[in-house]
């Protein structure tokens, strides 16, 4: 399986050999319950639904604890599907940990990214802004003309305007594993991911470090 889910949980830094300081996100990588397979000759398609992190039971409802149960778990946080790779085979209450990962691996990272509310066009899209200078006392943050004059007449669609910014799903690709703790399920990825701390992401394996530092075949 070459995606996993996980759990941000914020940043610190480590130090590599030479004493560099790296900057790295901590992420709580499963373990993930394996509570139904999908197939292509019931559903139509091959997928696995797993289920991550804890959650009281009485906020789950009585259809969603009844599908727990045939996998041995009795609340979840999240659910979702992750596609398996050609010849995997999986079944219900299974368990994913960490393991699968392994430092130096090339993985990309999805999550929801911080939802900012209504913004500007100076923060949503990076404007210059006006000048100072010339009568604009009052016109530093504005975004300027929005129109085409008078033919079309109005304004066109996609035009970078303020509005709302963030909550959105965002990958951040070719991320590096710098350790993996698996007493505590705990993945170290150089750089940041998105999201807020305790938010959902979604790890996938791009490449292995296996497949890396493979020494290239003499001729």
């Amino acid at each position: 399986m070459k995606q996993f889910l996980g759990k941000k949980v914020g940043m610190t830094r480590v130090y590599a050999e030479d004493g560099a300081s790296v900057p790295v996100t901590v992420i709580e990588a499963g373990p993930c319950h394996v509570t139904q397979v999908k197939t292509a000759e019931k559903d139509g398609y091959r997928a696995v639904q797993v289920a991550f992190g804890e959650k009281r039971k009485n906020l789950i409802n009585k259809p969603l604890s009844g599908h727990l149960k045939k996998a041995g778990l009795e609340s979840t946080r999240w659910l979702a599907e992750l596609k398996p790779e050609d010849g995997e085979n999986f079944e219900a209450g299974q368990v994913l940990d960490v393991s699968v990962l392994h430092p130096g691996d090339i993985i990309k990272v999805s999550g929801i990214s911080k939802g900012l509310g209504f913004q500007g066009a100076v923060r949503r899209h990076h404007f210059a802004g006006g000048p100072k200078t010339h009568g604009q006392s009052d016109r530093h943050r504005a975004p300027g003309s929005v129109g085409a004059s008078s033919f079309p007449s109005r304004t066109f669609r996609g035009q970078r305007m303020a509005g709302r910014m963030g909550g959105a799903t965002v990958t951040v690709k070719n991320l590096t594993v710098v350790e993996v703790d698996k007493e505590h399920n705990a993945v170290l990825v150089k750089g940041a991911v998105p999201g807020k701390p305790n938010g959902l992401v979604k790890l996938e394996i791009v490449e292995p470090a296996s497949e890396r530092f493979k020494k290239p075949k003499e001729k």
